[in-house]
Order: structure tokens, then sequence, then C-alpha cells
């Protein structure tokens, strides 16, 4: 073990002085022996809000057991989460994004204060990987995360595998006239089976895929399902884990590094996942202090193939890629393949090429979830940062899969989510539309709503490609079609998304990484002369805080 003397939870607990510390502890059930061994925080997201972290508390509990065997003290603290999917189409996925700020301040207040010598943490729903991620960065004590593990397929009225986009594009169905009332609520009591996260490779599979190819994560962590032992062996790994970095000062900013960022990335290319991992990587490399631009991620999306053929564009869910042999079998398949650096240290106190030394790759029998590299779903860019006038900071979209990757047509301009969805309903949106939809950024949401309501309504009614879509908000991992988010700068600052009238022409360019409003400059800058900047949505609580703090999406909207 590591020496007493460095250890970070004798500020709390040691010496003469520090007896009154100790006598609250005490009330706790520390022992005498305890204090003589390191103090480790279990950060628990348990949650009975959503399936995604309704079984943390039973994980968190093996973890506490892993501390234990490990020599170390554990002490379990909550965090709040708030679920993506029931927050969605409406005010209160103004908090989600939000929440990711609030999870990393959490985190990072309870371990400092308590100066924990170590942090293992739970987390389930899409912002919790995140959030407790950059906490780890900001803490840099010794650290593991422990994903809550993916949802199973549901099955739906026919018998088809059915998750939580397909209800989603249901209620698009039955807007447009193609189910009953009475298929849509079987789909709706099908499509969440029990506990666990959207088993399509939405973002918080995405996210955990990307922290177990950074190192921050067990091995199989990211595709363990949430119901089974094997999560909950993995649960207690992780507590005997983080005694092995304290003991050998593995610290999460030595994990976090450029090499480890592009594992990461490169492994969201390879599984098609969403969006919002470039959100999310900018803002884990920021509070680490790695230097990463929107670029980094063009360089890698143009040489990375997109090979797992999962939902949201594809056939399978996350349980698929498990049975195939699971996270790290990809990962061996794109080490041997020369895609990603082996020489990562990682929070089994070993290099990511050591992990997989002996992991099977996914290659190595036959299966239909990953494709080889000589066919791939697409060979590269499965998403793409657009530039031109409309977004001189940058925007992001997902183009795998699309048959259509550019468009140009007339713009159809709502202010806000909730004008848009009611034009869709009343079918006012038809092929050829360009969609922008504003004031949903960063700062003029606030808090950069996902629009997985508008985009699950617009395939169900068949619009998905025949229509294109801008935003200034997100987009969750579900959506699919010709979508762009992320557009800086936002409307609410003054971006050129604030400028676009009825009617101006706007073309998409996915192939050219274009985003261009084609109205004469001249004419653009006497909108702008005409502009004023619209005081926030929110005066007082979180979301003004939020507002006040937050910094452009191509910065990853970090408020620290």
């Amino acid at each position: 073990m590591s020496d007493g003397s460095t250890r970070t939870s004798l500020t709390t607990t040691g010496g003469s002085g520090r007896a009154p510390n100790r006598a609250m502890l005490r009330a706790v059930g520390f022992t005498d022996e305890d204090f003589d061994k390191p103090v480790v925080g279990i950060a628990s997201l348990f949650s009975d809000i959503t399936p995604c972290n309704a079984h943390l508390d039973r994980l968190a509990a093996k973890g506490r057991e892993g501390v234990r065997a490990g020599g170390g003290v554990p002490q379990t603290f909550g965090a709040p989460t708030v679920s993506d999917g029931i927050s969605m189409g409406h005010k209160g996925m103004r908090y989600s994004l939000v929440s990711r700020e609030v999870i990393a301040d959490a985190l990072e207040t309870v371990a400092g204060a308590m100066n924990h010598d170590g942090l293992v943490a739970f987390g389930g729903c899409d912002k919790n990987m995140p959030g407790c991620v950059m906490a780890m960065a900001r803490l840099n004590i010794p650290s593991v995360f422990v994903y809550g593990g993916s949802i199973m397929p549901g099955v739906g009225p026919t018998g088809e595998d059915v998750d939580i986009v397909s209800i989603f594009e249901a209620v698009g169905k039955f807007q447009a006239g193609t189910i009953d009332e009475k298929t849509l609520h079987k789909v709706e009591c099908a499509s969440c089976p029990g506990h666990g996260s959207c088993g399509g490779m939405y973002t918080a599979n995405t996210m955990s895929s990307a922290i177990e190819a950074m190192g921050l994560a067990l091995p199989y962590g990211a595709s363990n399902p949430a119901v089974g032992a094997a999560k909950e062996r993995e649960a207690f790994l992780a507590g005997k884990a983080v005694m092995r970095c304290i003991e050998k000062n593995i610290r999460p900013r030595d994990v976090i590094t450029r090499k480890s960022l592009e594992n990461a990335y490169t492994f969201v290319l390879a599984l098609g996942g969403s969006t919002n991992a470039v959100l999310h990587l900018m803002a884990i490399a920021r509070e680490a202090g790695v230097p990463w631009t929107l670029d980094d991620f063009d360089r890698l999306g143009a040489k990375v193939p997109h090979l797992a053929d999962l939902k949201p564009g594809g056939k399978y869910v996350m349980f698929d890629l498990y049975r195939v042999g699971g996270t790290p079998a990809v990962l061996k398949a794109l080490l041997d393949k020369g895609y990603l650096h082996g020489d990562c240290i990682t929070v089994t106190g070993n290099t990511l090429a050591e992990n997989l030394a002996d992991v099977p790759s996914v290659f190595a029998k036959p299966q239909k979830v990953v494709r080889p590299f000589e066919e791939p779903l697409f060979s590269h860019g499965i998403h793409v940062i657009l530039k031109g006038n409309l977004a001189p900071e940058g925007a992001v979209a997902k183009v795998a899969g699309l048959k259509q990757r550019s468009i140009t047509g007339p713009a159809k301009v709502f202010d806000g989510e909730e004008a848009c969805f009611e034009a869709i309903k009343a079918r006012k949106i038809v092929a050829g539309d360009v969609v922008v939809i504003r004031g949903e950024g960063p700062v003029g949401g606030p808090g950069m709503r996902e629009m997985l309501s508008i985009t699950g309504a617009l395939m169900g009614q068949g619009l998905g490609e025949s229509v294109g879509l801008i935003t200034d908000g997100r987009f969750s991992g579900g959506t699919h079609g010709l979508v762009v988010g992320h557009v800086a700068p936002e409307a609410w600052t003054g971006g050129p998304i604030a400028l676009v009238q009825p009617g101006d022409s706007i073309t998409i360019d996915g192939d050219a990484k274009l985003l261009t409003l084609n109205v004469p400059d001249a004419e653009l800058q006497a909108r702008k002369g005409k502009w004023t900047a619209p005081a926030l949505r929110v005066e007082r609580g979180v979301l003004a805080k939020y507002a006040r703090l937050v910094k452009s999406a191509s910065e990853g909207a970090v408020t620290s």
C-alpha cells in the first residue's frame, strides 16, 4: 500500500488535532484500524426516476465490498441524475446537459471536502458518464468509473426487438396514421423491459464505450448488461482496482491523454456512436488540461471506418455486441489493425494492449454485428464537423448510413422545439424543407436540449432523409436522419442562425462539410445590424447560473 504520509485522507483524519473529525467518522462505522487505511469515495448515482440508474445501489454495494477486500475504507455518497428519455420533448430537457455540470460539481465537492484517497463512480443515464469523468479529471485522485450497463431489448407487437427509440418513432407513425392507438400502446409497454440504459449505440453506450477505450473503466464495462452477475462482478473488481491505482499512484490525468482520447473517439466512430461524444469528450479534455479541438474529431473521422451494425442506424443493440465478445473484442480488432494506441495506461494498472493480450478479436468467429474492415458499413466519417457562414465555429452532423448526405431547400424557421413539434404534428413539414430550430443552444435554451421527439416524429412520418434539420441545440444518440446540431455560435449570442428568415435557401453538405445560408453577405450584415440580444429565458436558479457561465458548444459547453 502507498506510504501513509501521502494519503490525502490524513488531512481529515490524521493527528491529535483531528480527533473531532474522527469522532464523527466513528459514528458512521470507522474503527481504529480504518484510520490507517485509504478512504475511497463511492459515488452512487442511484435513482428510481429512471431504469438507467434504478439498480446502481446494488452495484455500489458490490463496489464497497471490493474496496474493503482491497484494503480500503469505502464512503458512499449520492449525486443527482436527469433521465434524458423521460425529459425528452418538454422543458425538463433543459436540465439534461446542465446535470452533467451538476454531477461533476457534486462529485468534486464531496470527494474534495472529505479528502478521499480514491473514487469509484457508478453511473447510468447519458450525462452520468461525462459528469463523473469530468470530476475525476478535476480531482485527479485514483478513480474508476463503473457503467450501470444497458437494458435488454423488448419484444414488440409482431415479435420484433424494440427499444426506447422504437416508441419515439411509433409516435410519428401514429401521427401519420400508419399504426393505430392500440399498436402504439403495445410498443410503449414493450420498449423498456427492465433496468439499464437505452440499448442502442445511443449516448449512454457511446460514452461508456469511450470511457472503457480511454482506460478509466474495466474491460467489458461498457458491454456487460445491466442485469446479470457479470456486472456485479465488475463492480466488485472496480473497488479492488481503485485500491491498486492508489498503490501505484495511477491518476485520471495519467490516463486521459491525447492518445487515450484518440482511442476513445476512434472506438466511438467504429461503433457508430452519438454526436454527443463530440461535446462530452471535448469537455473531458478541457477538465484534464489536454489540448483538443473540433479539428481533432474531424482528423480521426476521416480515417476510421464504421463497423458495428448497431441502432439507431443499424439492426442490433449492445446486448448483441455482448453476445459476440463485447467491447474488448472490437477494441482488439481495432488494435490489431493499427487504429489504437496500445501503450496507454489504464485503471487495471496495465496498458490497453496488455488488457487485450488474451482477448479474441470479434472476427475470430462468424458473427453479423460487426462488419469486417474490408466491408464496413461506411468507410469513414460517420460524424462530420460542418463549417460555413451559418456555423463559423462549427456544427456536428452524423451522416453514417445516410443515402442523402446533402440538401438545399427553403428554411422553415422555429424559435424553440415546441413550435417545430406542433408543425410536424400538423403535417406542415414537407420533403425538401430545411427545418431550423434555434434558441436551444447552451445559453438560449438554456441547456441545449436534445430533439429526439422531433427527429423521431420526422422518421415516423417518413421524412427522415427527405428534409434537413439544423439547430443550435443537440440530438439524442437515438437520432438518425439528415440533421445538424451544435451550430455555433448559437442564436442567443448573435450567431448567424439567428439571422435566418423563413424561405431562405440553406445548404447542408455532409461531403463538403459545409453549412451555408445562401444569402448575400451584404444582406446578412444588414440583418445583423438590426439584431438585438435577447434577455436570458430564466432569471434565477441553476438554469440561470448555467446560462451565465456556459461556454460555446464548440468548446464543450463547459462552465468551468
